[in-house]
């Protein structure tokens, strides 16, 4: 009994049961793209979902925006979505260019004021959330994402097939 008693402790130290095996859904949303098109985030069910929120005039949200290009490229065929949702309050006028000249080649939206705060208190940006192919999120992440990072968080992902 003792015995059973130590794995468990030990068991319950390392995180093997936790509260946190219990995920969240990730709310839906409905969105416009920038040339006017809806976009929903239901739409990539059985699909990994980079959800990231930025602004054009973040330092950090610029610095990462490589990176998420090159993940985009290399894993959208393997069931992998980014959506950009910028918080931008310059509108269109301010995103559609720096989407343009940075060739960000993955969706964008821009936040109606409300799609942020249904994700919880988002303080800082980047954030980043990280939503599994049953529309569970999986993981959060505030501050720059590389490519290492990204791949890291997803790849576990695609090969479970959740």
């Amino acid at each position: 009994m003792k015995r059973i008693a130590a794995v468990l402790i030990i068991a319950l130290s390392i995180g093997l049961f936790t509260e946190a095996t219990a995920q969240k859904k990730a709310p839906n949303f409905s969105l416009k793209t920038g040339d006017g098109k809806k976009y929903e985030l239901y739409q990539n069910k059985g699909k990994v979902v980079i959800l990231n929120f930025w602004a054009t005039w973040c330092g950090p949200c610029r610095q990462e925006i490589p990176d998420f290009i090159e993940v985009y490229k290399k894993y959208k065929d393997q069931g992998v979505e980014i959506v950009g949702i910028s918080l931008d309050k310059g509108g269109w006028e301010k995103v559609n260019p720096f989407v343009k000249q940075n060739n960000i080649n993955y969706p964008v939206v821009l936040d109606n004021g409300t799609v942020a705060s249904t994700f919880g208190k988002i303080q800082f940006i980047p954030t980043t959330f990280i939503i599994d192919p049953n529309g569970n999120i999986v993981d959060e992440h505030t501050g720059v994402m590389t490519k290492a990072m990204l791949e890291a968080k997803i790849k576990p992902l695609l090969k479970k097939g959740v």
